[in-house]
């Protein structure tokens, strides 16, 4: 008997200073915060920035563009008029984006495509011509050359586009 009062006895005091030491820990030494962890994901802030935007395009620089003629015969001027005076007084030069028309006034801005492939170049009006009646227009051999689909050919199918302003 005396072994299980001191049992219970023994019992007791481990429940006095279990719970004793609850109190010391509640009340002396301070308790750990529990973190609760926080949304990780960060929002995004969407900035829209407005900006003025400048077309840099060809009809702004030069004037509207009118079609003048589709299906039209172009050809090259002859290396051998490289360096003479054409009708409107100034020298030819074959590196130069420059034609001859039979109507439009000299200093006239045409663009001439190429209707095999696409390709254009913007040539200005300074000479008269061409002489054979089937072409409606002659190009620097540069102008010519650029827009060639075919660099042998000497004619082409072209549209042509008058620059107004």
């Amino acid at each position: 008997m005396r072994k299980s009062i001191t049992a219970l006895c023994l019992f007791a005091i481990v429940a006095l200073v279990s719970s004793q030491s609850q109190i010391i820990n509640n009340q002396k030494l301070p308790t750990q915060k529990t973190s609760v962890p926080k949304d990780t994901v960060k929002k995004a802030k969407v900035i829209v920035l407005q900006t003025e935007i400048k077309k840099d395009t060809i009809e702004e620089k030069m004037g509207k563009l009118i079609p003048y003629k589709k299906g039209a015969h172009a050809s090259y001027y002859a290396d051998k008029f490289h360096g003479k005076r054409t009708a409107s007084g100034i020298l030819f030069d074959m590196n130069k984006y420059t034609a001859a028309h039979k109507k439009f006034p000299f200093g006239t801005k045409l663009r001439v495509t190429n209707q095999a492939n696409g390709e254009s170049v913007i040539v200005e009006v300074t000479d008269r011509g061409p002489f054979v009646r089937s072409r409606e227009i002659d190009l620097s051999k540069k102008a010519f050359m650029e827009i060639a689909k075919n660099k042998g050919a000497g004619v082409m199918t072209v549209s042509i586009e008058v620059f107004t302003k």
